[in-house]
């Protein structure tokens, strides 16, 4: 488990950078935290990171449910689960399903998806990185976690 404080919208860049450089093709990241957290503007960062051009807008995905990149490094997959999820875990499982999410992975997207916690095994298994951002005061706290969080520099 890795701790990071951001506490400026460049620390986050930095962090998405960081994010970007361990994913490989087939990963499966989650960014969970509250409404405002910043997990949209850290996926921007990582989708930034990844080589999408500044010429292509990078939108929430929470009304279109997944919006899909080219890079340099293959597809990215951009997931926001945040309006699928329900009491009824099976019902949300489904509709996780329907999203061909696990199946990206297979092609060698690299997925990251907000509001995943809880669905890794219908989104494939396998976490390579889990992002649980919080606010501190003025700050962002990032607690990383799985396979992959101890590849990052340690200066992040």
């Amino acid at each position: 488990m890795r701790i990071v404080r951001l506490g400026t919208r460049r620390d986050t860049t930095r962090l998405g950078g960081e994010i970007a450089r361990i994913l490989e093709p087939g990963d499966l990241a989650l960014f969970s935290g509250d409404l405002g957290a910043g997990k949209t503007f850290l996926a921007r960062a990582v989708a930034r990171a990844l080589g999408v051009p500044a010429d292509v807008a990078i939108a929430s995905p929470t009304f279109t449910l997944v919006q899909e990149y080219e890079t340099p490094r293959g597809t990215l997959a951009h997931a926001d689960l945040y309006r699928l999820r329900d009491e009824d875990h099976a019902k949300t499982a489904m509709e996780i399903a329907r999203l061909g999410l696990r199946e990206r992975r297979g092609d060698g997207a690299i997925v990251l998806v907000e509001w995943g916690e809880g669905f890794s095994d219908e989104l494939g298994g396998d976490v390579a990185l889990d992002v649980s951002l919080a606010l501190d005061g003025a700050e962002r706290v990032a607690t990383l976690r799985g396979d992959k969080a101890d590849r990052l520099a340690p200066h992040t």
